[in-house]
């Protein structure tokens, strides 16, 4: 081979190697575009995190809820509200389990093999976790339709929404929540 074909080849390699940068820096400038419209966009607020606890369906802020586990074993804590179910080890750190159905002045939760425990996102900064019956996955409140509760004088239960199997589900405001004074008072 000669040396103006190998300068060719050198060039040829040269110029894609140039494609494939120019390529990646528009592939990635795009994605960090599309990252950061999803974070500002309504859109990612539309899906809420869906659950039931007891026959009832909440709806809960993805950033306000944490990580989500199997019930395991929970340790009573004496001389609590009754709706608070005590301590649960989550990979070494303590949280508060609570029934949130309980806390309402309704019956407690039944525990069994579908019930989880979401624990309060890190953002909230409150070792905290609600029992819920069971996990229904992610819900667009987008498609359903808004209705408004009327007075709640906690604050963290402000909107409902029905969606298309005409199921209503009750948005939960956590951040609101670990402000009431009821709540945030355990003991007896």
């Amino acid at each position: 081979m000669n040396q103006v074909t190998t300068a060719k080849l050198d060039k040829s390699s040269e110029e894609k190697r140039g494609d494939r940068r120019e390529r990646l820096r528009e592939f990635q400038s795009q994605l960090l575009e599309r990252m950061q419209a999803a974070r500002s966009s309504e859109a990612a607020s539309a899906n809420q995190l869906g659950v039931m606890i007891g026959q009832t369906r909440y709806l809960l802020n993805l950033r306000e809820a944490g990580e989500i586990v199997s019930v395991g074993h929970i340790t009573p804590v004496p001389l609590t509200r009754d709706w608070y179910l005590g301590l649960l080890n989550i990979r070494g750190n303590l949280i508060g389990v609570i029934d949130i159905q309980r806390f309402q002045g309704h019956p407690l939760v039944e525990i069994n093999s579908d019930c989880r425990v979401i624990a309060f996102s890190t953002g909230l900064a409150f070792n905290a976790g609600l029992l819920v019956t069971k996990v229904l996955g992610l819900r667009n409140v987008a498609e359903m339709t808004a209705q408004q509760i009327g007075t709640d004088e906690n604050g963290w239960m402000q909107q409902s929404y029905v969606d298309g199997n005409a199921q209503t589900w009750f948005e939960l405001n956590l951040s609101n929540l670990i402000q009431d004074g009821s709540f945030l008072h355990i003991g007896l």
